[in-house]
């Protein structure tokens, strides 16, 4: 048998069949491309994406906050690599685009530090117990279906076109400064003392020496253009902590973990008779996809020259593979999935199809096998503490494309820029900018500007700040 298999493999005509077919689906050589470039491209993605995989289970779980949801570790890095994978794999062979996808940052802070206490209040729970992830899960599940409707008819136009790009700039922005307080915190650097964020007394711990190393580490490399440097800067930083005593050595690898306690979990029956309280949620999770995978879609399209004459061939499928892939995400036991900007690093190397996206897929299911090595980083905040900060750093450059001189467009992107990391809630900084936004428009003489749908969401939110918010 199994010297079958390798008289197959050896054997050359039928190899160049398999690799001719390979090129032919993915149309390789139309978009001048070579298979070992789109494989060598598709590696490159996932060494930059790759630190989800450590901050996803950290994130969702609740250790990188320093609480507990409830929702099992171990589980949750089998759900991160699994629904990475599929969504991946997805978008390269339905939609044939270089992009991967995996939970999206930004994304998942909001479902733990927003969606699972208002879950837990509208069932009367603690933000701990099952049932609130359980409920946060579905929220998810019902907003990837909203997506998926989306994708095939006008309404993504609708919302799309509904806020404008100087709020949708804030938003990437104020999670920018949110991440990278988080980070700060993690780090040691920053502590709240007497109820006021100062800097840390203690300036000699070995954690805030293991965030400089890994942070100094990331930023160098990034100067460098090196691929990959947030993963390189947390190895670096790990093995900084394991000579420090922050966090102890394990062996690596490991059958994958069980997926079980989270797989399928999401509670589809609560959201009905609750719907009034959870609607907010869903749009904004909705919101929060939909503008991700367009803005990445674009940019690493262009990038990668699949977009010509401002059209954006298959983007239906495009959209579809994502809306599928927070639909599997969530049933997998994970927030929003969502197109990783990420996926510029390998197009730079030269991927242009969609198997640079079916290798980074495959590149997940491998590292089901690393669990302990996650394990072993977890244990340690200062070991992604500096990826926080970077990738907050990435987030804050899109504040450059507000309108600073048009104060109807500056002064609500602004209430969300500041709003996010001083409320320290994403959706709270969000309402407080999409209500600001059409009142000064309106009385800024500016009302005709923005559409009908602008008013209705400004309105929604207004009543879900009056009356639902604090009920829950």
């Amino acid at each position: 048998m199994i010297a079958d298999i390798v008289f197959i493999f050896a054997d050359k005509k039928w190899s160049d069949k398999m690799f001719a077919g390979i090129e032919k689906f993915f149309l390789i050589k139309e978009r001048n491309s070579k298979f070992i470039t789109e494989v060598a491209a598709g590696v490159t993605t996932f060494a930059a994406m790759s630190y989800i995989i450590f901050l996803q289970p950290m994130i969702m779980s609740g250790r990188l906050f320093k609480i507990d949801t409830g929702m099992d570790f171990n589980a949750l890095i089998a759900g991160t690599c699994i629904a990475s994978a599929f969504a991946s794999i997805l978008m390269g062979a339905l939609a044939n685009y270089p992009i991967a996808l995996a939970p999206g940052m930004g994304e998942n802070f909001f479902f733990v530090l927003t969606a699972l206490p208002l879950c837990a209040g509208a069932l009367g729970l603690k933000a701990g117990d099952a049932g609130a992830w359980k409920l946060a899960l579905g929220v998810v599940f019902l907003s990837g279906l909203i997506f998926l409707l989306i994708s095939f008819l006008n309404i993504r136009k609708l919302i799309l076109e509904s806020i404008s790009p100087s709020l949708k700039s804030a938003i990437v922005g104020g999670i920018g400064f949110f991440i990278a307080l988080i980070g700060l915190r993690n780090s040691g650097l920053i502590c709240i003392i007497n109820n006021n964020l100062t800097m840390a007394e203690n300036m000699k711990s070995a954690a805030i020496a293991v965030f400089f190393i890994g942070l100094v580490s990331t930023a160098v490399l990034n100067i460098y253009k090196v691929r990959g440097s947030i993963l390189w800067g947390i190895i670096i930083a790990t093995v900084s902590a394991l000579l420090l005593g922050e966090t102890s050595l394990v062996f690596p690898f490991s059958l994958p973990p069980d997926p079980s306690p989270v797989f399928a979990q999401m509670d589809l029956v609560n959201i009905w008779p609750l719907l009034y309280k959870l609607l907010p949620l869903i749009l904004i999770f909705t919101f929060m996809d939909v503008f991700d995978t367009m803005g990445t879609i674009i940019a690493v399209g262009t990038h990668a020259g699949i977009i010509k004459d401002n059209k954006l061939p298959n983007s239906e499928k495009a959209f579809a593979a994502d809306a599928c892939g927070t639909l599997f995400g969530s049933v997998c036991g994970h927030s929003t999935v969502t197109a990783f900007i990420e996926s510029a690093t390998g197009v730079e190397y030269g991927g242009k199809t969609g198997l640079t996206a079916v290798v980074t897929g495959l590149c997940f299911i491998a590292a089901l096998f690393a669990a302990p090595f996650v394990n072993m980083v977890a244990h340690c905040n200062s070991i992604t503490a500096p990826a926080l900060v970077i990738v907050g750093a990435m987030m804050i450059k899109s504040i450059s494309n507000i309108e600073w001189d048009d104060y109807s467009e500056a002064a609500p992107a602004f209430l969300i820029l500041t709003g996010i990391p001083f409320t320290y809630s994403i959706a709270d900084g969000m309402t407080i900018g999409f209500i600001a936004y059409p009142v000064i428009k309106l009385l800024g003489g500016k009302g005709r500007q923005i559409g009908w749908l602008t008013y209705l969401i400004g309105v929604i939110l207004l009543l879900y700040l009056l009356f639902i918010r604090n009920t829950i």
